[in-house]
């Protein structure tokens, strides 16, 4: 029971960290952060991804570039130019490296406009942070692990962050409907969507890519939107009018 919470307690936590910080707020800027806040949820996103710690820099400019190129050769991500999803996640590797780092640079249209901080990013980046946090995650496995099948769990904690971008970028341009004709092969996943918490709007998102709620028909739910309203209210976002 333990590891099942945990397992999805650190699904989500990393999931939540990667659709409002990462993509919704560095790549897009559909919402506004106090310092204070942007800090906070800085340290959320490194902690609740662990040991996949995404860089907010990197994935944002290698997220624009998603949007701008959707489902051409230039795209750092599109499943029609790969023969399967491994060999896309080993590309997308490759690109982030580069960004994270700096040996790739970007034009200037996708930088800029995202949130830094190079303390953070040295330590969470770091070989031994990242070993030390999958340390974590087996010893709460041998601690808490009632049948040897729970063990099949733990891989998916050290990939996590890396492993919602494939399944969102695979699935969301190969399988379901669309809503609109975007010009790409973006699709709207229903309803594992809502597993994905609102990620896999990818239609509805390529059509509205400033639109914090990626949710667009009536039988459409983004989990994540009620939530954004919420902060909102509670000042401790502004929403952008879109």
């Amino acid at each position: 029971m333990y590891i099942l919470i945990f397992f999805l307690a650190h699904w989500f936590s990393s999931l939540f960290a990667q659709t409002f910080y990462l993509h919704r707020y560095a790549s897009h800027k559909m919402f506004t952060l106090n310092k204070f806040w942007e800090k906070a949820f800085y340290i959320f996103t490194w902690f609740s991804q662990g040991s996949s710690y995404l860089n907010p820099k990197a994935y944002a400019i290698m997220h624009r570039m998603h949007h701008a190129f959707s489902d051409t050769e230039k795209d750092p991500h599109s499943p029609h130019f790969f023969e399967d999803v491994f060999q896309m996640m080993w590309n997308t590797r490759g690109m982030y490296n580069g960004f994270a780092v700096g040996t790739l640079q970007a034009d200037k249209e996708f930088t800029g406009n995202y949130p830094e901080w190079p303390l953070v990013n040295k330590i969470a980046s770091s070989f031994i942070t990242r070993v030390l946090f999958g340390l974590g995650y087996i010893t709460f496995y041998i601690f808490f692990a009632t049948s040897w099948w729970m063990f099949l769990l733990l891989p998916i904690h050290f990939i996590m962050g890396p492993l919602h971008g494939a399944i969102v970028n695979w699935c969301g341009h190969k399988y379901g409907y669309s809503n609109f004709d975007n010009q790409d092969k973006s699709k709207n996943t229903t309803p594992i969507d809502f597993l994905m918490l609102g990620e896999l709007f990818q239609n509805n998102h390529h059509k509205f890519p400033n639109s914090p709620n990626f949710a667009k028909k009536w039988f459409e739910i983004d989990p994540v939107y009620p939530i954004l309203k919420v902060l909102h209210w509670c000042r401790i976002i502004k929403l952008r009018k879109v």
